[in-house]
């Protein structure tokens, strides 16, 4: 009996990414794959492929697919421009010495409150752009700009607006612990309460938020402020993860991650006791190369010890203002390989398979498997080692978005 699908694709092969498909790429040679309502229902040697008939059929060219890419960590939606404050760091600043003297988070902060919401629709579009135009399928949004309840509210509602109308699906994440608000100067555990007996229950409510993060570091909160905001996020059944370790060693990686937090991002000031905590509890490490790289970092993340204890890594842009204001995730797969070590394939699977884990989606995407989301990205290209490899000149030839055609290179 002839099966119909909404959508075929053959003479192609596939980086999978499915980790019981022997290779680091999971790869099928001369692949076939079936779609139909949005989900892969066949994929596998196209010789083995069942009797089916196709409402439309693709010629992949020889092309190579991958699942599509996967920003599990951004802040696109902000006011405003830090360009001076790169300028300062050129002359000598740190990072820390420019936040400390009214720079950093604050100054987009200001920024960010003085936006109408269509202003900040209208500055985030540009970078949602180039990360659509490079294959990304997902993406997370974070607030973490406004500090206080309705700029907070006014940054989650701009990124879910996003989603609405470009083909791309948009994790929302709450940040509100992300600094300490001018007005709260030297007040920073009342800050923590407006955090957790305002703006998080306002999230909530609205179900503006998919998650909850929050800063742990020397200029931003304490391991037990952003332990209070775990779990009163926990108590609103919102999933967890942290900024942690980016640039001290503060031990709240290990706590995190023991709350059972889907990801710890940053995570260069690690130590074995915290490689072993993410290991135990399945909390993926987020690398986030390009910030290291913009802020002239030294200190890497201990890549040989996250892998020889099976902890993910995924790979993301970090996409922000300040210590990074790159719209290019293949960037990152590049300067993932170039600066923290790691395979090709390990960052293929960073920005796919891994970055999915992180958002908790792992059961829809970030893998080509039957009874998944049909996000597809086909590639001009001999080898999937050329992602990581080259970028710029290597862009997609299509992107399917729930089996949706979306673009074309």
């Amino acid at each position: 009996m002839t099966e119909r699908c909404d959508l075929l694709i053959t003479n192609a092969n596939a980086a999978t990414m499915d980790p019981s498909i022997p290779g680091g790429y999971g790869a099928i040679e001369d692949v076939a794959i079936a779609v139909t309502g949005g989900r892969i229902v066949w994929i596998g040697p196209r010789q083995e492929l069942p009797d089916c008939a196709a409402d439309e059929t693709v010629d992949g060219e020889g092309c190579w697919v991958t699942p599509g890419l996967i920003d599990c960590h951004t802040h696109l939606v902000y006011g405003g421009h830090r360009a001076s404050e790169f300028a300062r760091r050129l002359g000598g600043e740190s990072y820390e010495e420019v936040a400390r003297s009214g720079g950093g988070i604050l100054s987009t902060v200001r920024a960010t409150r003085a936006a109408s919401a269509e202003q900040l629709y209208r500055a985030a579009e540009p970078r949602l752009q180039a990360l659509l135009a490079e294959g990304v399928t997902t993406v997370e949004v974070k607030s973490g700009y406004g500090l206080e309840l309705d700029t907070e509210l006014k940054q989650l509602r701009t990124a879910r607006r996003l989603a609405q109308h470009y083909p791309v699906e948009v994790v929302t994440t709450c940040l509100a612990a992300h600094a300490l608000p001018p007005e709260y100067d030297g007040r920073a555990d009342e800050y923590i309460d407006l955090v957790c007996d305002e703006i998080l229950p306002a999230v909530a409510k609205e179900q503006l938020a998919d998650q909850v993060d929050m800063f742990c570091e020397s200029i931003a909160f304490s391991v037990e402020q952003c332990q209070r905001v775990i779990e009163r996020a926990q108590e609103l059944d919102l999933p967890v993860k942290a900024h942690a370790e980016q640039l001290s060693r503060s031990g709240a990686t290990a706590m995190a991650a023991r709350a059972g937090a889907l990801s710890v991002d940053h995570v260069e000031y690690i130590t074995n006791l915290d490689v072993a905590a993410m290991a135990e509890n399945g909390t993926v490490a987020v690398l986030l190369p390009g910030a290291f790289y913009t802020l002239k970092e030294t200190q890497l993340p201990p890549i040989e010890s996250l892998r020889a204890s099976g902890v993910c890594m995924a790979l993301s842009t970090d996409l922000n203002p300040g210590s990074c204001p790159i719209a290019s995730l293949r960037l990152m797969m590049n300067m993932g390989c170039n600066l923290f070590g790691l395979t090709p394939a390990e960052a293929l699977a960073g920005v796919t398979r891994s970055a999915a884990r992180a958002l908790g989606l792992c059961c829809s995407r970030g893998v080509l498997r039957a009874g998944l989301r049909a996000d597809m990205v086909l590639w001009p290209m001999e080898t999937p080692d050329q992602l990581a490899y080259e970028f710029g000149a290597l862009k997609p030839a299509q992107i399917y978005f729930g089996g949706r055609h979306v673009t074309a290179g």
